[in-house]
């Protein structure tokens, strides 16, 4: 039996059907095109209570694939740690790092099934190992959605601001993938969301970017966060209005000097909304002539951005370019007049 049918036996649940004398050393350890052995397999979908018990041993448990994972990272990635042999369960079996520097413990957080790991292993210094990315145990559940099923004493307000190589903490991973509704409210505070990334965005901006700015408390979406500007010069009101989301801005703080906030280019947020087809979220009392005629720094205006781009009724009707008549549209057949703007 080849060790792709054995791959496909731990895969499918078939490993009981094979006959004991299937189950040998040199098949369960023999690598595939990606140094994947049947074992990582079996351990992966939860079969390695089904394997010969001399055959699952601390050095078959530390065979690693080219990407250097070894099947207890694949346990962990299945969730079935849990029918690994306990004597394995060990700190340096679980500390082995893959070549981008992922322990057991980073998979088993992103996966959220810490809690089938002995409970004297998880100690709150294991919350500040990072893999090579720089990112914690933390921020490798804040981004698979398993920060709810972290041991206690894991998520504290020290260790959501810790950041990866890219700058960002905890709130960013976790907001950006739609999580932030899994961190503690206590936690969510004003001085935390403003933290930035090496590329100077906020919390905001990628809540902002990602679509899940609802996720913020309303009470810190103030028109002085959202226009904080990113080292490029974009803001997380610039992104709300690309994304379709200043309907989740609170009306108090949705004005006409926010939506006339430019940058490095020139646009606002209103030329951003009229682009994506979301003028129609403007609240109806802020649309004024002045604002439509608002122009970029290539000299474009509002009003020009969403008729070029189809979405001319998203806006009052009383603020539309009139269809010019026959003789206006006689003179622009001939060149001699512009298009109506």
């Amino acid at each position: 039996m080849e060790a792709l049918d054995l791959s496909e036996a731990a895969r499918s649940g078939r490993l009981a059907q094979l006959p004991p004398e299937a189950l040998t050393l040199e098949r369960l350890t023999a690598r595939n095109a990606a140094g994947n052995t049947p074992l990582h397999a079996a351990a992966k979908y939860g079969g390695l209570p089904l394997l010969p018990s001399g055959l699952v041993t601390e050095q078959t448990l530390s065979l690693r694939n080219d990407s250097g994972y070894t099947p207890l990272h694949h346990a962990a990635l299945g969730g079935h740690l849990k029918d690994v042999p306990a004597q394995f369960l060990t700190k340096p079996l679980l500390s082995v790092a893959s070549n981008s520097g992922y322990t057991v413990y980073h998979v088993a957080a992103a996966q959220g099934v810490l809690d089938q790991l002995p409970p004297e292993l998880i100690t709150p210094d294991l919350a500040r190992s990072k893999t090579h990315l720089g990112n914690t145990l933390l921020h490798e559940a804040a981004e698979a959605g398993a920060l709810d099923r972290l041991p206690p004493g894991f998520l504290t307000a020290e260790n959501i601001r810790r950041r990866n190589l890219a700058g960002e903490t905890v709130l960013h991973v976790a907001v950006f993938n739609g999580h932030l509704d899994q961190v503690p409210a206590a936690l969510i505070t004003g001085e935390a969301l403003l933290e930035t990334t090496t590329t100077g965005d906020t919390v905001f901006h990628a809540a902002a970017i990602s679509g899940h700015l609802g996720q913020i408390p309303p009470e810190f979406l103030t028109a002085a966060n959202l226009r904080i500007a990113s080292k490029t010069g974009f803001t997380a009101i610039h992104a709300a209005a690309e994304t379709g989301q200043l309907d989740k801005i609170p009306h108090r703080e949705l004005t006409a000097d926010l939506l006339l906030t430019r940058n490095d280019n020139g646009d606002t947020p209103l030329h951003a909304a009229a682009f994506e087809g979301h003028l129609d979220q403007v609240p109806l009392p802020l649309f004024t002539p002045e604002l439509l005629a608002v122009r970029n720094y290539d000299g474009v205006s509002v009003l020009r951005t969403a008729v070029s781009r189809g979405f001319e009724d998203q806006i009052p009707p009383t603020l539309r370019p009139r269809a010019p008549g026959f003789w206006r549209r006689l003179l622009i057949f001939l060149g001699l007049a512009n298009k109506p703007m």
